[in-house]
């Protein structure tokens, strides 16, 4: 029975994994695109973060581009895959209230809950197996202590 327990719990962390990796890939994806976004078509994100009613709305176009465009990297590439998604967690959150909920914006009420969801699960499992960070995991080594051969 332990057997049995130790493949199913194998097979759905390896399950978990992929789609970790999947996730933070689709999402970095987006994040770097609509972070760019913010820098390419800045007259057209200032003026609509002047419609939010933000204090200093040109600072938070640049903020939250550079967040996103960061965060998206650092998913793309596996490391701090928690903190960035934790980060780009609470952008969701403010893409939806602010511009969501507070203006009707039709991709603020569909894609950000989908990022959000999406962050949420990364904060929880991390990077998945296809990830930079992993490879910097300590050496295992063997009950007496030493390296194993």
């Amino acid at each position: 029975m332990t057997a049995i327990n130790h493949t199913t719990d194998s097979a759905l962390d390896r399950s978990v994994g992929r789609w970790a990796t999947w996730i933070r890939w689709s999402a970095a994806i987006v994040f770097v695109v609509f972070g760019a976004g913010k820098f390419v078509n800045h007259a057209s994100e200032l003026a609509s973060f002047h419609q939010y009613a933000l204090p200093l709305a040109g600072a938070f176009v640049y903020a939250i581009g550079g967040l996103e465009i960061a965060g998206g990297l650092l998913l793309l590439t596996g490391r701090w895959v928690r903190l960035a998604s934790l980060a780009l967690a609470i952008d969701m959150v403010g893409a939806i209230v602010v511009s969501g909920v507070g203006r009707g914006e039709y991709i603020s009420l569909t894609l950000a809950p989908v990022l959000l969801v999406a962050m949420i699960f990364l904060v929880g499992v991390g990077a998945g197996p296809r990830s930079s960070a992993r490879g910097r995991a300590a050496k295992p080594r063997s009950i007496s202590g030493s390296d194993p051969v």
